[in-house]
């Protein structure tokens, strides 16, 4: 449940408008949708707004209104939200800005973002900060300015943290009903994760897209994800920040592989939320979930009367996980049948111009490619330009698409390659024949891709469940120090993982001596350097005493001890894996082709802790190293479920450890035959953290 009721907010049969020019914007836009509640403006000068009684201060007003939008100035803000709490208002939009946003520039900002939160008490508030929201289904709008939308019966729900984004989506004109926009400021007192949550619980909101800059609130995530499975309602989000900041602080590969927003991809994968990459990708995915519903496989069909539309169809899935599936034999029989001799037949199917017109044979064409088990066929057809062309003959294969439909009940779209060549008034008419249309080969196909991952997800049987929350740490550690690698070891070998044999020496002697009780040949190591094979550090396979003599008093000129360890042959692969503790306190799970491969390759998975008991297979399955684990060419195969023991109990020493550590990476993971071993580990934590012998 959200932390603040917001249904009387969002679906108000009162509205109070608090201040002056903006307020007024926000009357005439009620005015314009026919709102049917009642309408309140409040100002102490003014008689009335738009032929509306204007009341002097909130004391004045008839009753306690379900929802108010606050224009004035943020000290006068914080003093009507307290007025408005204790008369136990619905809700209020905060417009105005120079709260937490500002506190870099203003010493008092986060203190009055604070004053506002405890004025408002157990009244929810938006913001303070942004333009508020529209609902298009009852015509409630608190909000100042002008926006592109119109009533609708049903449709998705958008939120986002930009206010001007949100202008910019309610201008789409691609024909998508949209029931809801909020935009979220500061979300200083209620969440994005809240306001789905509230939206959720509308029966005409078909699905939910999110624009998030960034996660703050987990748990209310958590939540939001097991509500919208229950309901069956797809959420789609586009999270800004994909590029890779720079990880100077860490010691070892492990962030510098998969970036922090590794960590937001992981994060929506356990929730279900399908993302996406541009803003028509996120409306299209919004458009197929409120037409198509949630897609229950990764299936498509394409038809088009273009070889090059076919090729790029067939094209486009090549980076998304999305199948063509063949044409059966009866099938192929209807199509010949209906296309004669000079048509290759296949899946994408370009059907030429032979029968462009010809309503009959059209039909039989359509009926046909319906046949293939795919969960949305596709036509591909640009509409002409009406103002210099004629568009009579498009409209006869939409004919033949609908009498394929109704006969076979299979799911079918319009898919334009042009967006501008599927104009407002063409999707809007095809929407009213239950058909979807979509602007873009790449768009749409997103949307497929993002349909069918939230099905799976829905579907999943582990998701279906409560899953433990991800473990999150909010407390810094200050100053973390970076333990040598035989510390680190030492630490992992009692925590029980697979750790190679090693000891430490500070003379030649002692290596020799340690030597005899490891046994060779060995590994010997600089100590207390990270990355060092790249400072020619590590030297492999030593099989006599002299050499390691040699080697030693070598490496020993350059560092206090060295390192000596087990020397493994016939390793089939090496990983990486690794644990970083996110700036929010989250823990993020990478793993990856290790050793020298590891920046070459940038091969890699992330996943946030717990890790799930369906998640880690799957997970090292997405490698591209992977068919070499299980044996490639006929090569020998790794040991997997002893690499999944080593990672688990990685997780595991995390989680019971989590408060006092920043970084944990084994590279490699040595995968051998019968067994994985640690051959090289390093750990960043606090001083809490000791080793014991």
């Amino acid at each position: 449940m959200a932390k603040h009721d917001l249904n009387r907010l969002l679906r108000p049969k009162s509205i109070a408008v608090i201040g002056g020019s903006w307020s007024r914007s926000v009357i005439e836009q009620c005015v314009r949708m026919k709102y049917e509640g009642e309408l309140w403006p409040v100002h102490p000068t003014l008689h009335e707004v738009h032929g509306y009684h204007c009341y002097r201060s909130v004391a004045e007003l008839p009753s306690a209104p379900d929802a108010t939008f606050i224009g004035v100035n943020r000290h006068l803000t914080i003093d009507i939200v307290s007025q408005l709490s204790a008369v136990s208002a619905g809700g209020a939009v905060c417009f105005a800005s120079g709260f937490s946003e500002a506190a870099a520039e203003d010493g008092a900002a986060t203190e009055l973002q604070q004053q506002l939160i405890e004025a408002a008490g157990s009244m929810p508030i938006v913001g303070p900060n942004c333009y508020g929201f529209i609902n298009y289904l009852d015509g409630a709008l608190l909000w100042p300015d002008q926006h592109g939308g119109k009533r609708v019966q049903s449709g998705v729900a958008i939120i986002t943290q930009s206010s001007n984004i949100a202008i910019n989506m309610t201008m789409q004109r691609r024909g998508l009903p949209i029931a809801y926009v909020m935009t979220a400021g500061n979300q200083a007192q209620v969440s994005i994760a809240d306001m789905a949550m509230a939206l959720l619980d509308d029966e005409r909101v078909t699905s939910i897209g999110l624009h998030v800059e960034g996660f703050g609130d987990y748990r209310g995530l958590q939540l939001l994800a097991a509500k919208a499975r229950e309901k069956r309602v797809g959420i789609v989000v586009i999270k800004a920040g994909r590029s890779e900041q720079s990880q100077a602080a860490m010691i070892s590969h492990t962030n510098s592989l998969s970036g922090t927003d590794a960590a937001s991809s992981a994060l929506l994968e356990r929730l279900g939320f399908a993302r996406v990459f541009s803003i028509p990708s996120f409306l299209e995915a919004l458009k197929l979930l409120h037409t198509c519903g949630i897609l229950k496989g990764n299936t498509i069909a394409s038809m088009s009367c273009s070889g090059g539309e076919a090729s790029l169809m067939a094209d486009a899935i090549s980076d998304r996980a999305l199948q063509y599936p063949p044409l059966g034999s009866q099938q192929q029989q209807a199509l010949r049948k209906a296309l004669g001799p000079m048509v290759a037949l296949a899946n994408p199917l370009d059907y030429h111009t032979y029968i462009w017109s010809d309503l009959e044979a059209m039909t039989a064409t359509f009926t046909a490619m319906l046949q293939t088990p795919a969960e949305l066929t596709f036509l591909v057809i640009d509409f002409p330009r009406i103002d210099t062309c004629a568009d009579d003959s498009w409209w006869v294969a939409i004919d033949a698409l609908l009498a394929a439909r109704d006969a076979t009940g299979a799911a079918v779209a319009v898919l334009a390659t042009l967006p501008e060549n599927l104009p407002e008034s063409v999707c809007e008419q095809l929407m009213a024949m239950n058909i979807p249309a979509f602007g873009g080969i790449e768009e749409a196909l997103d949307a497929v891709a993002a349909g069918a991952f939230i099905g799976s997800a829905i579907d999943h049987e582990q998701l279906k469940h409560p899953a433990k929350p991800l473990l999150q740490v909010h407390h810094p550690i200050g100053s973390p120090l970076a333990l040598s690698e035989y510390d680190s070891k030492k630490l992992l070998l009692n925590a029980g993982l697979p750790v190679a044999t090693a000891m430490q020496a500070e003379s030649v002697d002692e290596s020799v001596r340690a030597a005899e009780s490891i046994g060779y040949p060995l590994v010997i190591k600089v100590s207390g350097v990270a990355h060092k094979t790249e400072q020619a550090g590590v030297i492999l396979n030593v099989q006599t005493e002299e050499a390691l003599r040699t080697h030693a008093e070598r490496l020993l000129a350059r560092c206090d001890a060295v390192l000596l360890e087990s020397y493994y042959t016939g390793a089939v692969a090496e990983l990486l894996v690794g644990v970083v503790r996110e700036p929010d306190g989250l823990f993020k799970l990478t793993i990856g082709a290790g050793g020298i491969l590891t920046e070459l390759m940038r091969d890699s998975v992330s996943l946030l802790l717990p890790v799930l008991p369906h998640q880690l297979q799957p997970a090292i399955e997405k490698l591209k190293v992977y068919p070499v684990l299980e044996g490639y060419r006929g090569q020998a195969a790794a040991d997997i479920a002893s690499i999944l023991s080593a990672i688990t109990d990685l997780c595991t020493w995390v989680e019971a450890n989590a408060n006092h550590l920043c970084e944990v990476e084994i590279n490699p993971l040595l995968c051998l035959e019968n067994s994985a071993v640690v051959v090289d580990a390093l750990i960043s934590a606090s001083e809490t953290l000791t080793v014991q012998d």
